[in-house]
């Protein structure tokens, strides 16, 4: 996530404009990278060396920017099934100030349950790279890497977006999209969680059918392929609440399950 936001950091999102067939495109080639290099090098660091100070570094994100700038195109391969849907996310702002953002996965749960404990083993020994000899794949007593991004952003030190989501390898690409919505576009949160997203973690761009499909020719017209979703809500659930002003207000993606509350 920290990365897509370095190298999105170099462009005008406003001017180009949201969900604009050059918006899809800068954003998603910026998710491709991120992934591309997730599958490159993220694996327990116990294991293998993570070069995230050159991943997260400021320089990285421009040069990889100037190759967006520029046209190029990353390639990313698809591989994998279709994400277990097991996980849940809580965002909670209190009286004081306080902030948490949790996330909580059991990947897809196995249904066993040991007597006396009380909780269920997860399936998440399948978010490994089933693939040989890469950062992520399986290995005796490695611990796998995980796509849970619970965040926190703060504004001139004071915590300003406090969000999450469910959904695989999607929660950082609806992440990134509802935070731009709010900083780049303005929006609300419950506007921010609303607005149709995409997601591009392959060469294949994941739409919502609510973007327009003259948006996606262009795109197609640009050697993109496009999978256009029959839903009008997905690419992760995405909740959160922005603080403004010392006022609250919250948004949860009406698409899913969750709900955004005052107590």
């Amino acid at each position: 996530l920290k990365k897509m936001l370095n190298i999105l950091e170099n462009f005008d999102l406003k001017g180009i404009g949201h969900n604009s067939s050059e918006y899809i495109r800068v954003v998603a080639e910026a998710m491709k990278q991120a992934t591309a290099d997730k599958d490159r090098h993220v694996g327990d660091p116990k294991f293998v060396d993570v070069p995230l100070e050159k991943l997260l570094s400021k320089d990285y994100a421009k040069s990889v920017s100037e190759k967006i700038r520029n046209g190029e195109k990353v390639a990313v391969e698809r591989y994998g099934a279709e994400e277990p849907k097991q996980t849940t996310h809580v965002a909670v702002v209190d009286y004081d100030g306080n902030c948490v953002t949790m996330t909580h996965s059991l990947g897809m749960p196995s249904g066993v349950i040991t007597d006396n404990l009380g909780f269920m083993y997860n399936g998440c020994m399948a978010v490994f790279d089933p693939r040989p000899n890469r950062a992520g794949s399986i290995a005796p007593g490695k611990s796998r890497f995980t796509s849970l991004a619970p965040t926190i952003i703060s504004k001139e030190g004071e915590p300003f977006i406090v969000l999450g989501a469910p959904g695989g390898t999607q929660i950082a690409m609806g992440i990134l999209q509802a935070v731009a919505n709010v900083i780049d576009f303005d929006m609300t949160m419950l506007e921010a969680v609303s607005a149709p997203r995409f997601s591009a973690t392959s060469n294949l761009i994941d739409v919502m059918n609510r973007i327009p499909s003259y948006v996606t020719n262009n795109l197609e017209g640009q050697g993109y392929q496009i999978a256009k979703s029959a839903l009008s809500f997905g690419i992760a659930a995405v909740h959160g609440i922005r603080i403004r002003d010392g006022k609250l207000d919250g948004g949860a993606d009406p698409g899913h399950d969750g709900v955004a509350l005052r107590v």
